[in-house]
């Protein structure tokens, strides 16, 4: 008897989590990927699973949304989440990793899995007599976007995303720039460049009036809230950025003794500790303006960069119209979709929604039921809820977070985070009782 196959298309974090799962189930994944014979423009290398903003996964705290779906993801047994946690790299209360590490032991572990093909090939259509996932990313187009478009029936959504620069640690000066965390929370793992209030306004200044690249398809900023460019978030108000990645509330500059009027971040992207993130900074700035504007920052005055930042068009389809909580096409049962396009925002939640489609997409392969459900008392099952739900309105992406989540049904004493623990224990509870119930399909 011929070993039941799946079709996964794209090795991003949900395309790469997808196979991976599908896999451990028995099944025999074909997962193509198109790099190297065309990247997009937001892709680097040929690696899977290629992180193409920021290197940070946000909160590794329970009592935060993501920090919670993090731990649900490692109880199931995540691939994703196995090589976050090998590649770690300092950033206080987040989950920050050396991106080449990261990629790279993801690769090697799908590469090298005995029932995954890894086809290098792009794909143009969705094969209509085999189980699918797709996973193409936000910036899917060409042959393939014509034919989901088609088989939806309607236009695309879509927002615009933005990456932030990388600048080289020999370049920063660190007779102004100072290691500290907010708090001291994590130790000192953030380098910081303080401003008093003459520099801020000269950047200030600088930012708000810097020329801008040409985006297509950019006609209104249309941006996503989360990712917001460091110049669009200057341009709602002169402290805006002060409330915002500037915010200098919890740092001392040891110069002074004082907390600085504003103060820019940097956060270790490599485990080297060679080269470090402006956190916050997406933009859309020229590259020129970028070097211009940016050398305004004390301490980055003869900054290097390794990379620029860069802005993409993100589209997602209306997932509440067409999809079920298993991440399966209501029209198409053949066909699943997972990461970004299903409108989850953030590498963890694409991750979370890779691991479902892969899940169900071999469970349909194996002809078997689930023994579990993954209710909205969870995060990973939350995300689900709200993807599918057709009574959600004016659909837009979202990241984990606790209002999505299923009532506790009884009042917790205390602040929210006693409230948003409660429903964290909760969930890591029924996660738990999930995965060794998972394990007898594993066996």
């Amino acid at each position: 008897m011929a070993q039941p196959e799946i079709v996964i298309i794209g090795a991003g974090l949900a395309g790469s989590e997808a196979a991976y799962q599908a896999a451990r189930l028995g099944v025999k994944v074909k997962l193509y990927e198109m790099k190297p014979v065309r990247k997009s423009p937001a892709h680097h290398t040929n690696q899977f699973a290629e992180l193409v903003c920021s290197n940070s996964l946000r909160s590794n705290q329970l009592e935060n949304g993501v920090g919670l779906l993090k731990e649900e993801l490692r109880i199931l047994g995540s691939l994703i989440m196995e090589s976050a946690d090998r590649s770690q790299v300092p950033a206080g209360g987040a989950l920050a990793v050396d991106r080449e590490e990261f990629s790279g032991y993801i690769t090697e572990k799908i590469q090298n899995h005995p029932n995954i093909e890894v086809v290098f090939d792009e794909i143009h259509q969705i094969p209509d007599d085999q189980i699918v996932v797709v996973a193409t990313g936000p910036l899917t187009d060409g042959d393939l976007y014509d034919d989901i478009m088609n088989r939806i029936g309607h236009q695309d959504l879509h927002f615009f995303d933005a990456a932030a620069p990388i600048v080289m640690e020999s370049s920063i000066d660190r007779s102004i720039c100072f290691a500290m965390s907010r708090y001291g929370k994590g130790g000192d793992d953030y380098l910081n460049c303080p401003m008093n209030e003459e520099e801020y306004r000269r950047f200030y200044d600088a930012l708000v009036n810097a020329e801008l690249a040409d985006v297509k398809g950019f006609d209104k900023e249309t941006v996503f809230e989360g990712c917001m460019p460091i110049e669009t978030m200057a341009k709602r108000g002169y402290d805006t950025m002060r409330f915002g990645p500037l915010k200098p509330v919890g740092l001392i500059d040891p110069r002074t003794g004082k907390e600085p009027y504003a103060c820019v971040q940097l956060r270790q992207d490599d485990r080297m500790a060679s080269i470090y993130n402006i956190v916050g900074f997406q933009t859309r700035l020229k590259h020129p303006e970028q070097k211009r504007v940016f050398s305004l920052i004390p301490g980055l005055e003869h900054a290097e960069f390794s990379r620029l930042g860069v802005m993409h068009r993100n589209t997602y389809i209306e997932s509440p119209k067409l999809l079920n909580a298993k991440y399966q096409m209501r029209a198409f049962p053949n066909i699943y979709f997972a990461g970004q396009i299903t409108g989850v925002e953030g590498y963890v939640e694409s991750t979370a929604s890779g691991y479902l489609a892969g899940y169900f997409a071999a469970l349909q392969a194996l002809e078997k039921e689930s023994p579990v459900e993954f209710t909205p008392n969870t995060m990973i099952g939350a995300m689900a809820s709200y993807i599918s739900d057709p009574a959600v309105k004016n659909f837009v992406p979202m990241n984990a977070n606790f209002g999505l989540i299923a009532p506790l049904g009884y009042r917790v004493k205390g602040k929210k985070k006693e409230k948003y623990l409660a429903y964290a224990n909760r969930a890591v509870e029924e996660i738990c009782v999930n995965n060794e119930k998972m394990e007898t399909l594993r066996a």
